[in-house]
This record gives structure tokens, C-alpha cells and sequence, in this order.
């Protein structure tokens, strides 16, 4: 664990919406129209080589804009290259000002890539001016490895937001584990509700999953969505537009579940006052548990978005 102090507090993000570099200013207001949470500016996996100077180029425009206050919407991340060439630690030094809220690192192999990336974000944020712990950092556990060391991943930087399994069809983590990908997600339930506990053991805030990679099956990603709220993620990252309001739906509370949780905790109140430890409420025994579970509901979805 680093010894700094501790970074800024982490809000939650229901939605985090990929976004290539090299189409962000075509894109970013579509983010911001669909009402993600979080946009992830994709320097990645989502950018031909040909296209990437341009990427660069749109992202860093996007980030100044930003930070000088002409471009309104959710927050800002990018997702970064592999840290593994001084081109790339040059490019993640270059990015850090004040309009990014935090990097995406991909393909973690363990806690080691998460510790380098870290000092490498602090020297950033002393540079820029930034207090220490300003930028989060996301790593994204694409290796066999990484995804058994979650916890030893989520415990390495301070830094850490998010962190969670993504276990889209296709790409690295399929092709890490050896899974078939299923609409169901019967393969990957397991390994989402591990990384989930190892997310929640260290202390990260606020974890998320994904991804659904059918763009136009809108109700298999509702479905999805559902079973990675209710294992207990915060949210999910997307691909498109079009998924971020029905991720948004799922991860937040409705009206009514909000004023259960109000009601629940009056009348646990109202018990404790008069000497009782438990009561029935709706049909079912509460106690001061219950009370503290739609407490912290009511902390994190009230007026928060």
C-alpha cells in the first residue's frame, strides 16, 4: 500500500461510456445527450494506428476544453496504452491536467503495473499542480493472473476507483480464461462475484462491470445490467450510447425504493425510542442492520445524479 495520503472521495458512476479518441469530438456530445456518468476516452484497443495522432490530438482538446470550463458533461477518463514504453509513460504525463478526472489501464497483469502506473500519476499530478490522489486510476484485470490477484490489485495504489471484472464476449479476458460467452453470463458469475468480494475486502469505491457488446439487444442488456446489480457492482462501462440509459435505469433507485428506505428507517427509529430493537415493517422483522443498509442508500442516490 502507498503511504501517501489518501485521495479525493470516489462519486459513484452508474454509466461509463467508451468513446474512440479519434471520433471524441463527433461523440462526446452523444455522451453527453444519452447522460452517461463517465465518458472513457479510448487511446486504445478502439483506435486504428492510423488513426491515432488524431485520437491524441481530439483527446487532448477534449481534456483543455475541460479544464477551461467550455466543455459541460460527465466526467472525463482515458483509457491509456499499456505502460510499457517510454512513449506511453510520455503520453500519460501530457494528459494529466486538471480536465481529467482519471486513466483507464488496460491489460494489468497484477498489482505491479498498478504500483508503477500510480508514482507515475503522482509525478503527474505535482507537475500539473494537482493535490496528490486527484486522479483515479482504473485498472482493468484482463490476464488470468490480474484477475486472481484482485485484491492485491485493489490494495496496491490508493488511487484505485471502480475496479471490478469486465467480462465482455471476445477480447482478452475471454480469450485469458478460456470461457464461452453466453448472453446469460452463467460462465463469467462466478468470476464477477470474486473480483466483486476481492473489490469490496479492499476497499475500492464504488465498483463496476461490463460489457454487453450486442448493441441492439437493449433487453439482454437490461438483463445483464440486473444481475450485476444485483451481485452488488454500481454500474457498468458501455459501448454505446444507446445502452447508457438503460444501465442508468438499472444501477439507480427508484422513487419508490427510495421512500421505502425513508419509511424503513423511521420506523426502525421510532422502535428504537420506545425501547424495541426490532419491528415489522411491510411484512418483514427490521432491525438497526436494515436501517443501516437504506441509510447508505439514501447517502449514495440522494440528489447525487
Amino acid at each position: 500500500m502507498s503511504s501517501n495520503p489518501a485521495p479525493l472521495p470516489r462519486p459513484p458512476l452508474r454509466s461509463l461510456l467508451f468513446v474512440p479518441g479519434n471520433r471524441a469530438t463527433h461523440w462526446l456530445p452523444k455522451a453527453r445527450a444519452a447522460g452517461a456518468d463517465a465518458v472513457v476516452l479510448d487511446l486504445e484497443d478502439a483506435v486504428p494506428q492510423a488513426e491515432r495522432a488524431a485520437a491524441v490530438r481530439q483527446v487532448t482538446e477534449a481534456l483543455a476544453r475541460r479544464a477551461d470550463g467550455s466543455l459541460p458533461g460527465p466526467a472525463l477518463f482515458v483509457r491509456v496504452t499499456p505502460l510499457d514504453t517510454w512513449r506511453a509513460a510520455d503520453e500519460l504525463r501530457a494528459l494529466c491536467g486538471p480536465g481529467l478526472t482519471g486513466i483507464v489501464l488496460p491489460k494489468v497483469t497484477g498489482p505491479g503495473d498498478i504500483r508503477f502506473a500510480d508514482r507515475l500519476l503522482a509525478w503527474s499530478e505535482h507537475e500539473h499542480g494537482l493535490p496528490h490522489g486527484h486522479l483515479a486510476l482504473i485498472p482493468l484485470l484482463e490476464t488470468a493472473r490480474a484477475l486472481r490477484e484482485a485484491h492485491a490489485c485493489a490494495t496496491a495504489a490508493a488511487r484505485v476507483a471502480h475496479l471490478g471484472a469486465i467480462t465482455g464476449a471476445g477480447g482478452d479476458v475471454e480469450r485469458a480464461i478460456g470461457y464461452r460467452w453466453s448472453p446469460e453470463g452463467a460462465e463469467t458469475h462466478a468470476l464477477r462475484a470474486r473480483v466483486l468480494l476481492d473489490a469490496r475486502a479492499a476497499g475500492t469505491p464504488h465498483p463496476v462491470a461490463g460489457l454487453w457488446t450486442r448493441i441492439g439487444d437493449l433487453d439482454g442488456l437490461r438483463a445483464f445490467a440486473e444481475q450485476n446489480r444485483s451481485l452488488g457492482y454500481a454500474g457498468m462501462m458501455a459501448i454505446h450510447p444507446s445502452h447508457v440509459p438503460v444501465i442508468n435505469d438499472v444501477f439507480a433507485p427508484s422513487p419508490a425504493e427510495l421512500a421505502r428506505a425513508a419509511r424503513l428507517i423511521a420506523v426502525v427509529e421510532e422502535a428504537q425510542a420506545s425501547g424495541a430493537g426490532a419491528v415489522t415493517f411491510d411484512g418483514e422483522m427490521v432491525d438497526e442492520a436494515m436501517a443501516a443498509t437504506a441509510r447508505a442508500l439514501l447517502e449514495r442516490h440522494t440528489d447525487t445524479h
